[in-house]
C-alpha cells in the first residue's frame, strides 16, 4: 500500500481538489453520522490540511487548525476516511502523521482536540489525555482530548 502524504494550506489547492474534499467530510460527518450542521464551519482558511491519496485518489484526510482559532494550542479535527478505504485501517498513520506535523510546525504547544468520546481509547494510545467531561456536540458525544508538548531542544 503506498500512501501519499499531501499537505495544502486551502489557498493552494485547486477548486476541484478542496471540492474533493469537502465532498468528502460531508459524506462521513453530515450524511453517514445524520448529522446536520455546518461543516465548512469558517476554520478551513486558518488550517494545514492532509490529504492521504492512495493511486492518486483521496483515501483519508484531516486538518491541523492553527493556535488559536478553536483552542489556544493547534487542533486536529475532521479525521476522516472515505468508505471505499475504511478496511485498510489507515487512520492511525493518518493521525501520526498529522501529529508529527503539529508538533513540527507548533512546537512546544501541544496538541488538544474535541474527539468523538468513543475513539478517546484509539487518541489515548497516540499520547492524548482527557481533559474534562463528556460533552454533545451536534447530537455525538465527545470529548476534548489533550496531547502534553514535547519538550523542545535548547542549544
Amino acid at each position: 500500500m503506498d500512501l501519499k502524504f499531501k499537505w495544502n494550506r486551502m489557498e493552494s489547492f485547486s477548486a476541484l481538489e478542496m471540492y474533493n474534499i469537502i465532498q468528502a467530510r460531508e459524506a462521513v460527518f453530515v450524511v453517514e453520522q445524520a448529522c446536520a450542521y455546518q461543516e465548512a464551519d469558517g476554520a478551513d482558511t486558518q488550517s494545514w490540511h492532509l490529504s492521504v491519496l492512495l493511486d492518486g485518489e483521496l483515501a483519508a484526510y484531516a486538518r491541523v487548525v492553527d493556535p488559536g482559532v478553536k483552542y489556544c494550542e493547534p487542533s486536529i479535527g475532521r479525521v476522516m476516511a472515505v468508505a471505499q478505504y475504511r478496511k485498510l485501517q489507515i487512520g492511525r498513520a493518518l493521525v501520526t502523521e498529522a501529529i508529527a506535523f503539529a508538533e513540527a510546525k507548533f512546537p512546544g504547544t501541544g496538541i488538544r482536540i474535541g474527539a468523538q468520546a468513543h475513539l478517546h481509547k484509539f487518541y489515548g494510545s497516540l499520547g492524548f489525555l482527557p481533559v474534562g467531561e463528556i460533552y454533545d456536540e451536534d447530537g455525538i458525544p465527545h470529548i476534548e482530548m489533550l496531547k502534553p508538548p514535547v519538550a523542545v531542544a535548547q542549544n
